[in-house]
């Protein structure tokens, strides 16, 4: 799957092991509060009440709408403490999936797996992908939030070279060649005066 892609297409800035660059805790928000509003509410149009949600890469918040409830609430991120700060969580895992992209989860699972500004550090995106269409149960949503902001030396090379319209088309190939999905939807909830939104939306076909 990676041979689709030119050569350091997917090399970062810094190499060295993402544990370490995990390691600490960051309990610190990545967009504006306003751009966390927006995303929040698009995930009380579209998020089913009572179902089950994966938050891949996830950390202390996951922006989901306070008054809604879920039969779980799964998260999957770097550092264990950041996990356990978020109170939304209702079981996390410690995964790091640009060494192992399958997911830890059963066949059809979740009925949402999120995406929060995150995209970016994937190194074996198609792989993931692959394996979030697995844990979705059939029409199941993938959501994935981007906005202009990132660790520099996590993200991956085209990540830094693209235009936001470049990487939502990015993310597109990343669910055709992952198979599995219907067509995808890009929307922009950008707040005026805060940090930008766009959100790629995709079904289990």
């Amino acid at each position: 799957m990676r041979a689709t892609f030119p050569p350091e297409f997917f090399r970062r800035f810094d190499e060295a092991d993402d544990a370490e660059f995990y390691a600490e805790p960051r309990l610190v928000t990545h967009i504006d509060d306003a751009t966390i509003a927006a995303l929040t509410d698009l995930y009380r149009e579209v998020l089913p009440p009572g179902g089950a949600v994966l938050d891949l890469m996830s950390s202390w918040v996951s922006h989901l709408p306070p008054e809604m409830s879920f039969a779980r609430i799964a998260g999957l991120g770097m550092n264990r403490i950041e996990l356990e700060r978020n109170p939304r969580l209702t079981d996390f895992v410690v995964h790091d999936l640009n060494a192992t992209p399958e997911l830890p989860y059963p066949d059809a699972t979740f009925d949402a797996v999120l995406n929060a500004v995150s995209i970016q550090y994937l190194t074996r995106p198609v792989e993931v992908y692959l394996s979030v269409g697995r844990v979705l149960k059939p029409n199941g949503l993938a959501l994935i939030a981007t906005s202009h902001r990132c660790f520099p030396n996590k993200a991956i090379m085209a990540w830094h070279a693209s235009s936001p319209e470049q990487r939502a088309h990015l993310i597109q190939i990343y669910f055709q060649l992952a198979g599995g999905f219907g067509p995808m939807t890009h929307v922009d909830r950008s707040p005026v005066g805060a940090d930008p939104l766009w959100v790629s939306l995709a079904r289990k076909s």
